[in-house]
């Protein structure tokens, strides 16, 4: 039988299918990856983010995540500019694991085109997409 753990998806925020959160505040987004990527990736043991001041595309490569058994991606879930970069995960890389919404997040972007946020998901389809 398998245990089911119940995923934490905050509702005020929004996600993408490649598993990363998004929170808006104004013309500022905060972007870091979900509860259930953090549970799929296990340990994580290194982020590395190398966009700071470059502006990305959707779907570009913003940074990845090394976790004990594999490294990963991170995709840009709207265009923008890459203002910040959560420092505290240079020296403590597993806040990604242990508080993925709060302590956890990995940028902030200036956000280029605010129309791109109704293409990302609902807590409610990102949910759905996950189960």
């Amino acid at each position: 039988m398998t245990k089911f753990k119940k995923m934490n998806i905050p509702k005020e925020l929004k996600y993408t299918k490649d598993h990363e959160w998004v929170r808006i505040d104004g013309d500022i987004a905060t972007i870091g990856v979900t509860d259930f990527a953090q549970g799929e990736l296990g340990d994580i043991v290194f982020v590395e983010i190398e966009s700071v001041e470059e502006t990305l595309d959707t779907e570009e490569v913003f940074g990845s995540v090394e976790a004990v058994k594999t490294v990963s991606d991170l995709f840009m879930p709207i265009a923008g500019e890459v203002l910040e970069f959560n420092e505290a995960l240079e020296s403590d890389p597993e806040l990604v694991n242990s508080d993925p919404y709060g302590e956890g997040w990995m940028i902030k972007v200036k956000i280029s085109d605010a129309s791109e946020l109704e293409n990302l998901l609902s807590d409610e389809a990102y949910s759905n997409l996950i189960q």
